[in-house]
């Protein structure tokens, strides 16, 4: 009855608005009774468990059964490109050369020679090389002391550099367990442990972690912005937070026990101790929180402009701040500490984060750009069972990514003029009243966010979403799938190293593979990632508008 409803033909007004009223109301009964199905038959399953019975069954239909809501909006943001075929004769590297010759017998006898066919064939030889060193030995009276010859750079121990960088290869950037590295191994002939894999994998990776150390402090300072994302880690069992920051030239990843403000101030500066400034700065972010004025007059009595450990901070709040409450003792070690952070010049301070809108994000730089993905996203997970609400929601949709495209072309060609209209038509689209109440409140809560949404407006060279960490924390879901989580903190440590590694050369078109064996070999025919992210950053310039204003 509601699906062919017309309300075009209720010719007095005040009998309209009282429809629409109504429908907005089926349509709020509706959601409630959904969420009260769903809670019902959650407490029947809780009470018959506590009853020692079963819950609801779950009895698949014969059919085949819907697929789950896809609230993804990859659809709409992404605009096809034609197909073409990509040339890889060009990027192969030949390893030999044979010629092939025909028989003479097979020819006709005007035949005459013309040249070579060239036909490029890959192929891989996996065989062991197993090698036994005679090492010179000789024993000096005079020192009594043996002198042997020592291995070749790269050997040290049982197993080779080939088998140390494959098993970093096969672990980290291939998504292996050990187990199946263990099993592989087997299957080629080489005799080895599955202890002695995880400790490959982990044990004396100093040299990795001091590279990716710097190649992170390398990716901070490449751009004034950055993206920043996280997914839960378990270590031995416990769950932690893998923060995931990164731009076009890096990725790295950082595991820390929380992920709350201070967590992610750690992660932006890159483990360092933490560090407490009482500034202007720290008393402004207070004072926009609202904390008390009590409190705020205590405040005074703490040191101003000086950097505080954690230790000293402490002990000056229990001595002027005693009994502060745990919300407003947060809130004073955030401010304090975001203060610091931007005071510090021990590493790059980032002065956007590209990320969604959860909390721990607000106020740690001096800009926030909002994901429109994200944005994207809440208007799909409206379910109207009215038609005309369906109808006013798919309009709305159709026109807020038809705005996304036009952002996407402000960015590669920005202008003054087109600045302007784009920030009259954000008014426009997101002033707009549809009658749909649900839909009504998602777009003015949308539009409370048009600073941190329109950022490209402003800084073109800023992404319009946050793909690039959802991506990279996509990758430490799949690893946390197939490995569960490390054992040990320097477990964790080595899966952020090497994962940041794996992620950061892939960026900057090294092999990863190459890259290990080089390190491994000691070879170093490839440069720091720190040089290679400095470089490329030179030729991208990716924070241009920073440099304009």
């Amino acid at each position: 009855m509601l699906d062919d409803l017309d309300l075009s033909g209720l010719p007095d007004e005040r009998t309209r608005d009282l429809v629409l009223r109504l429908l907005n109301l089926v349509e709020t009964v509706t959601a409630d009774l959904r969420a009260a199905q769903a809670e019902i038959q959650r407490l029947r399953d809780e009470n018959n468990h506590l009853k020692g019975e079963q819950g609801k069954p779950d009895v698949k239909p014969n059919a085949r059964p819907k697929p789950p809501a896809d609230h993804s909006s990859e659809a709409e943001r992404h605009l096809p490109k034609p197909h073409a075929k990509r040339a890889k004769l060009t990027t192969i590297t030949i390893d030999r050369e044979q010629v092939l010759t025909l028989d003479p017998a097979i020819l006709p006898p005007d035949a005459r020679f013309t040249g070579y066919h060239a036909v490029t064939v890959q192929d891989l030889r996996l065989q062991t090389d197993n090698v036994r060193f005679l090492k010179e030995e000789y024993y000096a009276a005079s020192t009594k002391q043996t002198y042997l010859a020592p291995l070749p750079v790269g050997y040290a121990g049982e197993f080779g550099p080939g088998i140390k960088a494959l098993t970093l290869v096969f672990y980290y950037a291939s998504q292996m367990s050990e187990p199946k590295i263990l099993e592989f191994f087997q299957h080629v002939g080489v005799q080895i442990s599955a202890g002695t894999i995880s400790n490959l994998l982990v044990k004396g990776q100093d040299t990795f972690h001091a590279e990716q150390d710097a190649a992170y402090l390398a990716g901070l300072r490449s751009s004034p912005w950055q993206h920043l994302d996280d997914t839960l880690t378990r270590v031995n069992g416990h769950t932690e937070h893998c923060h995931v920051i990164c731009n076009p030239l890096h990725t790295t990843y950082r595991t820390t026990p929380g992920k709350d403000r201070l967590s992610v101030l750690d992660v932006l500066s890159n483990g360092q101790e933490r560090r407490f400034l009482l500034n202007e700065d720290a008393l402004a972010y207070l004072d926009a929180l609202g904390i008390a004025q009590v409190r705020r007059k205590q405040l005074l009595h703490l040191p101003r402009d000086q950097m505080l450990d954690e230790v000293a901070l402490l002990g000056v709040l229990a001595e002027h701040l005693p009994g502060v409450g745990a919300q407003t003792k947060k809130w004073i070690l955030e401010a304090l500490a975001v203060s610091a952070y931007h005071a510090q010049r021990a590493v790059p301070v980032v002065r956007l984060l590209m990320c969604d809108d959860a909390p721990q994000f607000q106020w740690v730089t001096d800009e926030l750009a909002l994901c429109w993905v994200h944005a994207g996203r809440h208007f799909k997970k409206l379910e109207p069972c009215v038609e005309l609400h369906r109808q006013a929601l798919e309009r709305f949709q159709t026109d807020f990514w038809a705005y996304y495209h036009e952002l996407r072309c402000y960015a590669q060609a920005p202008t003054v003029a087109e600045r302007e209209r784009l920030v009259e038509a954000f008014e426009v689209l997101f002033g707009r009243r549809t009658g749909y109440w649900a839909l009504d409140e998602r777009i003015a809560l949308t539009r409370a966010k048009k600073a941190a949404l329109l950022v490209v407006l402003r800084h073109p060279e800023v992404p319009l979403h946050n793909n690039a960490a959802e991506l990279g924390a996509r990758q430490r879901v799949r690893k946390r799938d197939v490995s569960f989580g490390p054992r040990t903190r320097e477990g964790c440590k080595a899966w952020d190293t090497f994962m940041s590694l794996a992620a950061t050369t892939k960026k900057l078109g090294v092999s990863f593979y190459h890259y290990i064996q080089d390190r491994v070999m000691e070879t170093n025919q490839i440069p720091p990632l720190a040089d290679l992210i400095d470089a490329r950053a030179s030729e991208l310039n990716l924070g241009a508008s920073w440099e304009l204003a």
